[in-house]
């Protein structure tokens, strides 16, 4: 029995056309604990008589059973050793930023500037930055083993991180549109689904010719962006135009921008990452256009602090971060405010305000999960409490909250989305799928169910205002007339872009 992973084994051993390895000791041994019978008679090399295999096979046990011993003994000394250096606790190794190979015991934190190896977008829109054998998917959350989600990627070879990575893009080739792709060394894999392909991973230069091996990063271009549907491939200062249909690899040169350790394609726009920064670059052209580099955690990770910036600067990174917003709310007077993490942005006018939720919520502290707007006061709810502030400068919270959500709107924490429009006493509340109506005026305050909100699987945030109803999805927001219409409307409205069409953010 020689599969193919044995085979590929073997030959990492040199067990293939190669007869002075049949003099390494234990060798015999060794084709039989890997299968490789086939290996070994390819190689030409003589089967040892019973009284010989036996004693190979002796040797080669009491030599593991050592090393085990000797590797439990270090394992253990290392283990007393930290736990008294840390007063008895647990502790978990973080590998210093730069590290390639992240293990499966390393501590990942994207909020201390590390470099990612790939970056690919899934169909539904949602990245996956991967780092060592560890996968972040989307802007936050804590990072989990790749092979979790993509079980062959660290099983089938144990090469333990990702070079390149994207998701194909070409309709006019249905039998690999929306698969993903993921390089490792000389290998690539494709995946449906979460499923890896049959016949794969094979030898990047038999899915790709022309394309090298050891890749830093890859990204789609599909049409139009591109005149035809490509994949853009880098390798240091290398860049490969490949025609998925043609098979025509046109070798470019991007002047303008950074040499590229990861790629992505999101939201129409071209990002290269380079160290923990970004540039936004022209797919044809390479042309990198506005100020660039940005900081990745400005825009693409959910941080709270790192680094000074100045009033500005935090402002445009509320204003154009691609990372979703937790709660969004505008005033009867127009003035609007959204929150994202640790962090806040309050539209008056033209006039932009960012700071911390701590600074100016400071009972909060930060991250919400629903805010509305009632007669001069902000109802912010995290969890199952409700805080209120009166507006002004500074808000002032109200004596005697936070208290419950139960007892305040009725309804069991946590929630996705609350609003009340203006001139109005209803709180509308979006909980899954489902549409709440509160009468703010009543005693006690019940929830009746106005009705499911199918059409989305789940809702960020929302807002009612003089543009009517909007409810934030990810990156985008889509706008009905009135709350009734939000529910009763079979088809989804037109998308708009938060950051450019909410924010005025011009990249």
């Amino acid at each position: 029995m020689c599969a193919y992973v044995h085979e590929f084994e073997c030959s990492n051993r040199g067990c293939l056309g190669n007869t002075d390895w049949c003099q390494q000791p234990f060798a015999w041994a060794t084709a039989l604990s890997h299968g490789c019978y086939k290996c070994w008679r390819a190689a030409g090399c003589p089967a040892p008589s019973p009284a010989e295999l036996s004693l190979q096979q002796d040797q080669r046990t009491l030599l593991i059973m050592r090393l085990l011993a000797q590797t439990l003994t270090v394992c253990l000394a290392f283990s007393l050793c930290r736990s008294d250096h840390h007063g008895g606790q647990h502790a978990t190794a973080t590998l210093p930023p730069d590290h390639h190979s992240l293990h499966h015991g390393a501590e990942v934190d994207r909020c201390k500037g590390i470099e990612f190896d790939a970056v690919a977008v899934n169909e539904l829109g949602v990245p996956y930055f991967f780092k060592g054998d560890h996968l972040f998917k989307g802007f936050h959350g804590e990072a989990k083993l790749s092979n979790e989600t993509f079980a062959e990627l660290d099983d089938h070879h144990h090469l333990g991180h990702v070079d390149a990575a994207f998701r194909m893009h070409s309709e006019d080739s249905p039998e690999h549109h929306d698969h993903q792709f993921f390089f490792l060394d000389d290998k690539v894999f494709s995946y449906y689904k979460h499923k890896l392909e049959d016949g794969y991973p094979k030898e990047i230069s038999h899915m790709f010719p022309g394309i090298p091996d050891h890749l830093d990063a890859a990204v789609e271009c599909p049409k139009p962006d591109c005149p035809s549907d490509t994949v853009i491939f880098f390798k240091g200062d290398d860049i490969y135009h490949f025609d998925i249909k043609t098979k025509k690899v046109d070798e470019k040169e991007f002047k303008g921008m950074p040499n590229c350790t990861g790629a992505f394609r999101y939201m129409g726009h071209y990002y290269c990452l380079h160290g923990h920064q970004f540039s936004k670059f022209d797919p044809i052209t390479g042309d990198v256009h506005g100020k660039y580099p940005k900081e990745t955690r400005d825009y693409f990770m959910r941080c709270s602090h790192f680094g000074k910036k100045s009033v500005e600067e935090h402002i445009e990174r509320e204003r154009c971060s691609r990372v979703h917003l937790d709660a969004i709310t505008q005033e009867d007077d127009g003035d609007l405010y959204a929150f994202r993490g640790h962090h806040f942005l309050s539209v008056s006018g033209d006039k932009f305000h960012s700071d911390t939720i701590e600074s100016a919520f400071k009972e909060l502290h930060s991250e919400v999960d629903a805010v509305f707007s009632y007669e001069g006061h902000l109802h912010m709810i995290k969890d199952n409490k409700v805080f209120v502030y009166k507006v002004g400068e500074p808000h002032t919270h109200l004596d005697g909250y936070p208290k419950p959500l139960k007892e305040e709107l009725g309804i069991e924490g946590p929630i996705d989305a609350a609003f009340v429009c203006a001139d109005h006493h209803i709180a509308h509340v979006i909980k899954g799928q489902t549409v709440y109506d509160v009468d703010l005026k009543a005693t006690p305050r019940v929830p009746v169910k106005e009705g499911p909100l199918t059409k989305f699987k789940k809702v960020d945030t929302g807002m009612c205002g003089p543009k009517g109803v909007i409810i934030v999805i990810g990156n985008h927001y889509y706008q009905f007339q009135s709350p009734m219409e939000m529910i009763t409307s079979k088809a989804i409205p037109e998308q708009h872009n938060v950051a450019q069409e909410l924010f005025g953010c011009d990249h």
